[in-house]
């Protein structure tokens, strides 16, 4: 049976619109009363800190390792800084700022940052996606059902810039744009078998077929989008719901892009208590990334684990194709009375497209299922060092360890 768009649409509609009903009268978040922090105070005999903490800038830092594939094992450092940007902490909403650095086994050096800021009484939301790395990565075909044989590697250097802006227009509802900038240069064979492994490559044949440049490929445009928030944090959501929609143009020649193209990304999340005091929750996530015009660079294509934190279990671009939907579910629960420790269990799944070979959206998948371990590292901000271990299809696997929850 062949399902069409209009399908995880209605669901995504039925799974978030009625708990936003319940987000006014949700119940107030759990308490935590003891982070790392305090663990270090009564190391060293000193006295706890207290749990009402009054400050307005919390910070914290923690060692980044992890392994896949693709790079091997990284080491870094990952920091949040959380934040109230003016206004009562009562009406404006906690900010964050995220950013990491890591080296790999595989000679890479990985560096990434996000911001989510609300200003004073929520009027304006800033999001800024910033990445640059000297990194590698296996290159397959496109599709859910692409084979591990269709596997290159290849190395090239990569910035990305995505900036944007949203104004409040009512409680929750935000509406706004940005701009948004790509690119990949220096790609080339990341094996020592060189020359025929780079001309046996699903990336060389795309870029090929599609007249783009085999040694880089940029985008550049403006994106316009619907935001409809009413999380209660962002870094580590307790109740209430995202329902985001954003459509981007590129366009031959803005900011050095390579063609004209257009895309539709969707993203929705929602939390459910399921005990009194919300020490045990549900959380769910959708996603859908959507070539909707134009011919797309292939490093542009939708593709798993581009964000970082989505389709635990696979490599970064393991799947890739002209549409991408994904659903994940996570068990999160409090094991420690304090919150000092948690852990969590997921499962997700990823279906990509393939029109080149009429392989469209349903007719193949990529799930994946883990679990993990937390250790609250700020209690006011309710920031935690995750640490998750994940199984995918074909012996598909990854450690992470990371700041913040992954959705």
């Amino acid at each position: 049976m062949r399902f069409r768009l209009s399908c995880p649409l209605v669901i995504l509609a039925l799974g978030v619109v009625p708990a936003s009903a319940q987000d006014h009268a949700a119940a107030p978040p759990p308490v935590y009363t003891f982070d790392v922090g305090d663990l270090w105070h009564m190391v060293r005999h000193r006295p706890v800190l207290g749990d009402t903490g009054s400050g307005r800038r919390f910070l914290v830092f923690a060692p980044s390792i992890g392994s896949k594939p693709s790079t091997g094992v990284t080491v870094g450092l990952s920091g949040n800084v959380a934040f109230f940007k003016g206004g009562d902490a009562a009406t404006t909403r906690i900010s964050t700022f995220t950013g990491g650095l890591k080296v790999s086994q595989k000679r890479q050096l990985l560096f990434g940052s996000r911001l989510s800021l609300f200003t004073a009484n929520d009027k304006w939301f800033i999001l800024g996606e910033n990445r640059l790395s000297w990194m590698s990565e296996n290159t397959y075909a496109l599709g859910t059902d692409a084979p591990a044989a269709s596997r290159t590697n290849l190395k090239f250097d990569v910035a990305r810039l995505y900036e944007s802006a949203y104004r409040e227009v009512r409680p929750g509802l935000f509406v706004g744009g940005g701009v948004n900038f790509s690119s990949h240069w220096h790609v080339r064979s990341g094996t020592s078998t060189g020359i025929p492994a780079w001309q046996n490559s699903a990336y060389l044949a795309y870029s090929e077929a599609h007249g783009f440049s085999a040694t880089r490929q940029d985008s550049g445009g403006a994106g316009m989008g619907l935001r409809y928030d009413t999380r209660d944090n962002l870094i580590n959501s307790a109740h209430g719901s995202l329902a985001s929609a954003t459509y981007r143009a590129f366009f031959d020649g803005f900011l050095g892009g390579d063609s004209t193209w257009q895309e539709l990304a969707l993203d929705a999340r929602t939390y459910r208590a399921i005990t009194p005091g919300g020490r045990q929750k549900l959380a769910f996530w959708f996603l859908g990334d959507m070539v909707t015009g134009g011919t797309a660079p292939y490093w542009d294509l939708p593709a798993t684990a581009t964000d970082g934190r989505s389709a635990r279990g696979y490599t970064e671009g393991r799947y890739r194709g002209e549409r991408l939907l994904y659903w994940e579910t996570e068990y999160r629960a409090t094991l420690t009375g304090n919150g000092l420790l948690g852990m969590v269990l997921f499962a997700n799944a990823t279906t990509v497209s393939n029109l080149e070979e009429r392989e469209h959206l349903f007719e193949s998948w990529a799930p994946a299922a883990g679990f993990g371990f937390r250790v609250l590292l700020n209690k006011h901000s309710r920031t935690n060092l995750c640490t998750d271990y994940a199984w995918g299809k074909e012996g598909s696997h990854g450690f992470y360890l990371a700041i913040q929850e992954a959705f």
